[in-house]
């Protein structure tokens, strides 16, 4: 045991020696290697660059390389970096590592893109370099020159690339040649292909293609198949339908599944070009046949074909019959199920039998049974993504019974990743269908319950687009609670996905979440508005972690409070944001109080904010955090934007008064440089004096001029609205006491009949007859009585009565400054503070303020 205890505390003394502290870090360059990156100051930059290209260092080198285009664009030092600096480049490049080469590659790119070099030049030097490079024994430094050559040919006049590029590209084609120079050359013939005219590429360039189509490398006849589009754009139809399609037919039948792929890409991207003889001859028949050896085989070429077959439609579409149109559509809906069905699912995963000869599994391989499953479940997820496609290609009224069913496996697909799919192009489905999207319905609110958070991201990122088409599409404008249609179902689902979208932490998807809330105003009525949606803004806007969480819930929190109608339910809104942020007791949410005045600035009118959010955001220029202070300063130009004179001359004293005692008391390094910066800003805003035309103020602020109109005309809706329904009271009153009066009437037998004219001649109805009780409308007092009763129940609720002083000073949507006296004084009096009002007095008690009203 001793012995046991003293290894162990030598080996930690051994390993204490180690750990010298004083020691220089690895990553430290020693004085010898100092010396060596030194470089003598007085050398020009010429001097310098083959200086290091000659005797620096790999780093030195490069960074000369990476230099180069900046030596070329100076016009003193250009012809003596083309003599000197440019052939030292292209002799280091023969031995240089793969930075180096691939920090030329980008080098040579740019001088071209830039024109530093004349093109008679950049072929003699740069490009010579670009094509000896691209047979580098390095693939990866092959590919990079490669990819450069490519580019370069883009900007080339197709003379140069004819002399210089042409012969090289075919030679490298020679069968003789490798297989990575015959890649190289079917890549080059495709991109050259454009540039010429179709007799050139008939005479130098097809023969070449053709026998590339044959090579015995598969890799190089799939790689040749894909470049078949560009030369066949090249030569034409005629040379296309002669030369073209019978290599295209060749290559879609080939052993191989890669060439067999490439075959079918190439036949999509070739649609274009034919005609429709061409199609119903020979592309339509060679799709069918590609598509029942994918579904027969099971291979790659599956996936292949479930991505590929919307285009693949849509470029025949024109030249199919009916039944080769629902020949198609059947397939498509197969592609969708494929690996679903249970007699396969059973027969493909086998219990494996052991060979005890062996030692082993008689199944040969597990991993490709899993490999299977993948290809099936990517299959069906290709097919997902096509959707919108094969709706666009059977048209919506043949949707219900075409593809109905097939789109509700796929919003129920087993698979996460087919849901996923699915839900990301929804509203895509919705769009194609117009007013037949209520048929999806139930499907969205499924997608919207979903498990998954990848799922349900697709949903959520899209539901404005998905709202949108259906109130478009003839369903109920706005959900109330007697009303019911899709929108009642798939409403309270979107609202209730905010439950699984919080369990995550991807504050991202909460962010989305929290924006789209706000599209509910044109679907959503105002009661619906402030009971259901306003609540789940609020619990986010103080609960969520992430602060772009808390930004966008205040931003769709205040967007759907200017659709609230009733004043009494905005007020409420706002002394709540005044009271939970600006007077909460946690130092975070006093800083989001900030941004929620950004928003307000950014959404209200101007003369909104200064009425209900201006002072407030001042106080917290006493605030004791700093950051909170830090925060404020930059918002302070925001506020002098506001202001008018000489109407604002109160609002500029207070905000000049803040500042100063920023300037003077603030001890915090950070907010001293925050108040100084935003002085200096303050300094250059000039505020506009009312004495301006109104013209002059109306083209200076049009967007405020829309706000301040809007939140009038929304005061002006409530009291009709109020009106409204003091008349309809005042009615019912009084047809009660018509019909108490007609009752006692008849009860004292009287009878409630006009008498008619008599025998005599005489006219009884034309006598006056005394109401037992008054007429509605008509008696002084119950109208007087009735009036006293409104103002009471309309001041009882902190609303000013119609026809009032109160009202009709109101311009905005909630509380005045004159009653931001009352606002305090109806928060709690342990969180808010005891605020001064504007003449230096305490802000009066609640019951001070009965007494004064």
């Amino acid at each position: 045991m001793s012995s046991s205890v003293d290894a162990t505390s030598t080996s930690l003394a051994e390993d204490l020696q180690d750990l010298q502290l004083d020691r220089p870090a690895k990553g430290l360059k020693s004085v010898e290697e100092l010396e060596k990156l030194t470089v003598d100051e007085h050398l020009s930059d010429i001097e310098r660059s083959v200086y290091l290209l000659s005797s620096g260092q790999e780093v030195q080198r490069i960074s000369v390389i990476h230099n180069l285009p900046d030596l070329l664009r100076d016009t003193e030092s250009h012809d003596e970096c083309m003599r000197r600096v440019v052939p030292k480049v292209r002799e280091v490049l023969h031995l240089a590592q793969t930075d180096m080469q691939l920090a030329a590659t980008s080098a040579f790119l740019q001088i071209l893109q830039k024109n530093l070099v004349p093109i008679q030049n950049y072929s003699q030097t740069f490009l010579q370099t670009i094509l000896n490079s691209v047979d580098s024994k390095d693939p990866d430094v092959a590919s990079a020159w490669l990819d450069t050559l490519l580019d370069v040919i883009d900007l080339l006049p197709k003379e140069v690339i004819k002399k210089e590029i042409l012969g090289s590209a075919i030679s490298k084609g020679q069968l003789a040649q490798s297989v990575q120079s015959r890649l190289a050359c079917c890549r080059i013939l495709g991109k050259i292909s454009t540039k010429f005219e179709p007799f050139v590429i008939k005479k130098e360039i097809l023969p070449v293609v053709q026998s590339l189509c044959q090579d015995v490398d598969y890799e190089v006849r799939g790689c040749m198949c894909r470049q078949l589009d560009c030369v066949a754009r090249g030569l034409g139809l005629e040379a296309t339908k002669s030369a073209i399609l019978p290599e295209l037919v060749e290559l879609t039948n080939d052993e191989e599944c890669h060439v067999r792929i490439a075959g079918l890409e190439t036949v999509v991207n070739i649609l274009s070009l034919l005609d429709a003889e061409t199609c119903g001859t020979t592309i339509i028949p060679l799709v069918c046949k590609i598509c029942q050896q994918a579904v027969q085989a099971e291979d790659a070429t599956l996936p292949v074909v479930a991505t590929q077959l919307g285009k693949l439609c849509h470029g025949i579409a024109d030249n199919l019959t009916d039944e080769q149109k629902q020949w198609f559509i059947d397939f498509y809906k197969k592609l969708c199920h494929v690996g679903l069905e249970k007699n396969k699912a059973s027969s493909r995963v086998t219990t494996p039998v052991i060979d005890k000869d062996r030692g082993g599994s008689k199944e040969s391989d597990l991993t490709d049974i899993f490999e299977l499953e993948d290809k099936l479940v990517e299959c069906r997820k290709n097919s997902a993504f096509n959707f919108p496609a094969m709706v666009l290609f059977c048209g919506a009224k043949q949707f219900k019974p075409d593809l109905h069913v097939t789109f509700t496996h796929l919003c129920k697909d087993p698979h996460f990743m087919v849901r996923k799919t699915i839900s990301g192009g929804f509203h895509e489905v919705c769009k194609l269908l117009g007013n037949s999207a209520n048929l999806i319905q139930s499907d969205l609110v499924a997608l919207l319950k979903d498990e998954s958070i990848e799922v349900l991201k697709g949903v959520v990122s899209n539901m404005p687009a998905i709202l949108d088409c259906y109130m478009s599409s003839g369903s109920n404008h706005t959900v109330s609670e007697s009303k019911s249609g899709p929108l009642s179902d798939i409403i309270p689902a979107f609202l209730a996905s905010e439950n699984a979208v919080f369990t995550s932490n991807n504050w991202r998807l909460q962010e989305m979440l929290m924006n789209n809330l706000s599209c509910l105003n044109k679907c959503y009525s105002s009661e619906n508005i402030y009971n259901k949606v306003i609540p789940i803004l609020r619990q986010k806007l103080l609960k969520a972690r992430a602060l772009p969480v808390k930004v966008a819930a205040a931003r769709s929190l205040l967007k759907l409070t200017r659709k609230v109608k009733k004043r009494e339910q905005r007020d409420e809104i706002f002394h709540g944001l005044i009271h939970e942020f600006c007077h909460a007791r946690k130092c975070y949410l006093r800083n989001v109080f900030v941004d929620i005045c950004r928003i307000v600035i950014e959404l209200y009118s101007k003369k909104f904010f200064k009425e209900t959010f201006y002072e407030y955001l001042l106080e917290l220029h006493t605030d004791s955090v700093p950051n909170i202070r830090l925060n404020l300063c930059s918002i302070l130009p925001d506020l002098k934007r506001l202001l008018i004179l000489p109407t604002d001359r109160g609002l500029l004293q207070q905000l000049d008064a803040c500042v100063r005692k920023l300037l003077v008391a603030e001890k915090d390094k950070d907010v001293t440089d925050g108040v100084q910066s935003a002085l200096e800003e303050l300094d250059k805003i000039h505020i506009p004096m009312q004495s301006m035309t109104r013209r002059n103020l109306f083209e200076q602020d049009l967007e405020d001029q829309k706000k301040e109109e809007e939140e009038k005309l929304l005061l002006d809706n409530e009291e009709k609205e109020m009106k409204k329904e003091e008349e309809a009271a005042e009615k019912k009153k009084g047809d009660k006491r018509n019909l108490v009066s007609a009752k006692k009437g008849s009860e004292n037998g009287s009878s409630s009949k006009i008498p008619g004219p008599r025998k005599d001649g005489k006219d009884l109805s034309k006598t006056k007859i005394v109401s037992p009780a008054p007429t509605p409308g008509k008696s002084p007092a119950s109208t007087t009585s009735s009036t006293n009763k409104t103002i009471k129940a309309t001041r009882g609720s902190g609303i000013p009565a119609p026809g009032s002083a109160g009202t009709r000073r109101a311009s905005v949507p909630t509380i005045s400054t004159s009653r931001r006296g009352s606002l305090s004084g109806q928060l709690p009096t342990e969180v808010t503070p005891k605020a001064k009002g504007s003449n230096g007095a305490l802000t009066p008690s609640i019951k001070e303020r009965k007494k004064s009203r």
